[in-house]
């Protein structure tokens, strides 16, 4: 049975399945809050990434714990976690691997491959904007073809296969924008802040004593498996789906959609990806809010998330310092949802 056809099937039980994948992610983010002070957006924002088979990408200046809920949800997870710190003298090759010579118990010399730091289920790329574009993009066929070429050979990854980066804000000095091409291979972007007085306090008082607080494992990775099987198992009516093609023409300059700020300020709006991304985030939402079918609203506050990103200002948006998020919020208030 596919994914696309097994909530459909009469004698596929619905409702334990449901029940089965609320009950595996409520253990899963409870278990990161047990160690993870605040940021229950951000979490649960990185979990839908992972169990709709996307990639995420968490902005934010250094120390805020970015690195530190990607580790601790591998740990909850059970999952192999590898964490590459992207610098400006990384290579290709220290994120892939590499083939090396190697003499044979008869003294023949072979090409043997030694797999890279990519070769696990979920990757932190660590400040990915501080490499050069040329390392940047060695995570480009990983990301979307989930295999890594080296030489003439083609290695596939494991399932599941998740690529969390972190990117420090781009004024930042010595950072480089991450290409077009590959901001568009994120799901999401999620923007992480400081910390409340009261979450700082808690932060403290959790971090500077001697015992330091690790997450237990949740589930299986076999677990992991199925509850990606069930989020694409979620049917979408075509109204709704017309309705998440509508909100991503609406970036799209000079469209029947657009808003008059698109219009201005975005060179070029969110692609496929986008409205993809919106489908598949809208299907995690109606599951976790306890429906088999996707409703608007699942898709509306999907919009920041996996749009915001997607859009390219134009030189006259980019010296007004706009911010997508204000083009989104217009253009998610002009577009009307489709009736219930």
């Amino acid at each position: 049975m596919t994914p696309e056809t097994a909530l459909a099937d009469p004698a596929f039980d619905i409702e334990s399945r449901v029940e089965a994948f609320r009950d595996r992610h409520d253990r899963i983010q409870a278990e990161v809050g047990r160690v993870i002070v605040g940021n229950q957006e951000v979490i649960s924002g990185i979990i839908t990434c992972l169990l709709t088979r996307g990639h995420v990408l968490l902005e934010g200046i250094p120390g805020l714990g970015k690195t530190k809920i990607v580790q601790t949800l591998s740990e909850a997870m059970h999952l192999k976690f590898n964490r590459v710190q992207f610098t400006p003298d990384l290579m290709p090759g220290d994120i892939l691997g590499t083939n090396v010579v190697r003499e044979t118990d008869t003294g023949a010399k072979i090409l043997d491959f030694q797999p890279g730091p990519i070769f696990c289920n979920l990757m932190l790329a660590d400040e990915v904007n501080r490499a050069t574009p040329k390392s940047q993009s060695a995570l480009l066929e990983a990301m979307q073809e989930k295999s890594v070429s080296v030489g003439n050979k083609t290695h596939k990854l494991e399932e599941p296969f998740f690529v969390m980066a972190t990117q420090n804000p781009i004024e930042l000095e010595g950072t480089y924008p991450l290409p077009e091409a590959q901001m568009d291979r994120f799901l999401m972007k999620l923007r992480i802040g400081y910390p409340s007085e009261d979450e700082l306090r808690e932060i403290v008082e959790r971090t500077t004593t001697v015992e330091e607080l690790q997450a237990r494992p949740m589930v299986t990775r076999d677990e992991v498996l199925e509850m990606r099987d069930t989020v694409l198992s979620v049917p979408i009516a075509r109204p709704i789906e017309d309705y998440a093609i509508r909100l991503t023409m609406g970036t799209h300059p000079g469209s029947k959609y657009a808003h008059a700020l698109t219009n201005r300020y975005v060179k070029f709006g969110a692609s496929p990806r986008g409205t993809q991304a919106l489908v598949l985030s809208g299907k995690f939402l109606a599951l976790l809010r306890g429906r088999v079918h996707v409703a608007a609203e699942d898709v509306r506050d999907s919009v920041f998330p996996t749009l915001r990103h997607r859009l390219l200002l134009n030189f006259e948006g980019e010296a007004d310092k706009v911010d997508t998020d204000d083009i989104l919020r217009e253009i998610i208030a002009t577009i009307d949802p489709p009736d219930a």
